[in-house]
């Protein structure tokens, strides 16, 4: 009985019965297109139905390095002829991780064979799978190595996939994580999903590390990885796979710009949305080609010159510090070592750079998180790769203490929210737009009465109890401010009603009891002095909230506004307690 499937296999591989389709990587701020990840496609109809059966069954059948080789000589082959400017970025290819540690693949892969199709290893990315069992994970560190030596960037793709992610994370240290379709299908609405994406985001921060999200498919799957911070996407909602390369459509760059135009205009970092650019300047750059000699009299002539930026084609691959620089040709023979060789023999190639558009909070980390080696290094600042200028630690430093001096001005100091200046000024611009918009207020009842009982110490951490709901439970698109005391506001940019706030309220006060003695909680009250000296049964802190929109009304300034708001919230106590006498709090 003839099998099948190996025969489709073998002809498939044959008669090389593939083709590649490219699909655009994106930046997530500006739509600039990063690079194309080579998908292979199957041009004949046989048992074997699509990649997946593919190179299943090539591994099977022990054809998997065959069918490799074809799949990467096809993606080179269509690369050379539709990568051409403008579209030449970098290109993704996928790569079994034990195939790459085979010698036949580095043989096969150097820099004189992808000359042959003008690319060059710095726009390479090898996309390691998570789902393949790595057999040998000291040499396979080793090949790594050797790769990022060559100046090929390494790629984790299927982040999330597979089970053993964060070793090969730790192992490889990639320049790029892709972020599986699983994990990124419905995050809008999937909020386990949306907090493992958000704990990638902060990690790649202070790793230096980007985030590639796969398989977006829809605009509220788009708008929330925005929203968190994640760099890069590709998917069909932005564009399908083709074996041509096109440019971005108009309405997925309109909606690109609209959503990061409401993101910067909407979170708590309202005061320090301030990009790295804005510290950036322009710094002298040097050839790789340039002779070690050449740039020590650069330096020599020089010596406020902390460091230079070594440039190919406006973009860079290296820096090469004065200092350190300075220590490599010093001892007996360390001139004559490297007089007659390029700087690109002693740059450092594994430097800090950045996009403009970075915020200058998570620059700071980012560099803070380097070695103790690197921590005073400049950072180099790019602009859709090409070079733009460095930013030096001493500049960074000096502009995040006056962020976080202004941040803390117009904080509320207890609970780290956005204080009344800014909870006012965000309300001003949801009046001067055409958006929509709901504010909520929200005040915890019989604040008052458990502060006298417990003490004000207590009574804090009740405040910060709340604070830690409201942002924990809303994505960071979102508003929350605090008036002061135990009034708060949160600003939405959309129509909803108090409904939208039940599973926050019943959060609250289920975990607000942990906060009384066993005695008050089995009562159900309170009892301590009212305003007339009075002892009086209050009860247990609940919250009340209440909402407006201009779904339905629209405010001529914020006093109308919160005026509104007040007089709801004045009504719906007197419903939760008709016969208290508390004084309302004005906003």
């Amino acid at each position: 009985m003839t099998d099948g499937k190996k025969e489709a296999l073998d002809f498939i591989i044959e008669q090389k019965q593939i083709r590649t389709v490219f699909q655009p990587i994106i930046s997530l701020r500006d739509g600039s297109v990063l690079g194309h990840e080579a998908l292979s496609r199957i041009t004949c109809d046989c048992e074997i139905k699509n990649p997946d059966m593919l190179f299943a069954a090539a591994s099977e059948y022990n054809r998997l390095w065959d069918l490799e080789l074809l799949c990467r000589t096809t993606a080179l082959e269509a690369a050379y002829k539709f990568m051409i400017p403008p579209y030449s970025k970098k290109l993704f290819i996928n790569v079994n991780p034990n195939t790459m540690h085979d010698e036949n693949f580095k043989k096969g892969f150097t820099k004189s064979f992808l000359l042959q199709y003008e690319i060059v290893p710095n726009n390479v990315i090898f996309e390691i799978t998570e789902r393949n069992v790595i057999t040998d994970m000291t040499g396979f560190r080793a090949t790594i190595n050797h790769y990022k030596g060559q100046d090929y960037k390494i790629a984790i793709d299927d982040a999330g996939a597979g089970y053993s992610g964060l070793n090969l994370i730790s192992d490889v240290n990639p320049n790029y994580i892709k972020l599986d379709r699983k994990l990124i299908s419905n995050i809008d609405k999937d909020s386990l999903k949306f907090a493992l994406v958000k704990g990638m985001v902060e990690f790649s921060k202070v790793s230096n590390i980007s985030l590639i999200a796969e398989g977006i498919e829809t605009f509220e799957e788009m708008e929330t990885l925005i929203n968190l911070g994640v760099q890069f996407g590709q998917g069909y909602f932005i564009q399908e796979p083709d074996a041509e390369i096109h440019d971005l459509s108009q309405d997925v760059l309109q909606t690109l710009y609209k959503i990061n135009f409401k993101k910067n205009h909407t979170t708590q970092s309202y005061i320090s949305n301030i990009y790295i650019s804005n510290l950036c300047t322009y710094a002298g750059t040097i050839s790789p080609n340039e002779t070690v000699p050449n740039v020590y009299e650069v330096f020599k002539q020089n010596p406020n010159c902390a460091g230079l930026c070594v440039v190919d084609h406006d973009v860079p691959v290296g820096i090469i510090n004065q200092e350190k620089l300075a220590l490599k040709l010093s001892g007996y023979y360390g001139f004559a070592l490297h007089q007659n060789k390029p700087i690109s023999h002693l740059m450092d190639k594994n430097f800090l750079s950045v996009d403009y558009k970075t915020p200058v909070s998570i620059v700071s980390s980012a560099a803070m998180a380097r070695s103790n080696d690197k921590l005073y290094d400049f950072i180099v600042i790019t602009e859709k790769d090409h070079y733009m200028g460095v930013v030096t630690i001493k500049d960074l430093l000096q502009k995040t203490t006056e962020i976080e001096i202004s941040a803390a001005k117009h904080q509320n100091p207890l609970s780290g929210l956005p204080g009344n200046l800014i909870i006012e000024q965000k309300l001003n611009q949801c009046l001067n737009c055409s958006s929509k918009y709901s504010v909520a207020y929200l005040d915890i009842d019989n604040f008052k009465a458990y502060n006298d009982v417990y003490g004000f110490e207590k009574g804090d951490l009740i405040i910060k109890l709340l604070a830690d709901i409201l942002r924990s439970s809303l994505n960071t698109e979102q508003f929350v401010g605090h008036v002061g005391g135990d009034d708060f506001v949160v600003v939405l940019n959309d129509h909803v009603n108090e409904d939208f706030f039940k599973d926050m309220i019943l959060k609250f006060e289920n975990e607000v009891l942990n906060y009384y003695n066993q005695t008050d909680r089995e009562n159900g009250f309170i009892s301590t002095t009212n305003r007339r000296n009075e002892i009086e049964q209050f009860p247990l802190i609940s919250l009340t909230i209440v909402v407006v929109s201009n779904q339905t009304q629209m405010f001529r300034n914020v006093f109308e506004l919160t005026e509104m708001l007040a007089g709801l919230k004045k009504i719906a106590k007197t419903k939760h307690y008709p016969t208290e006498k508390k004084e309302q709090n004005k906003l």
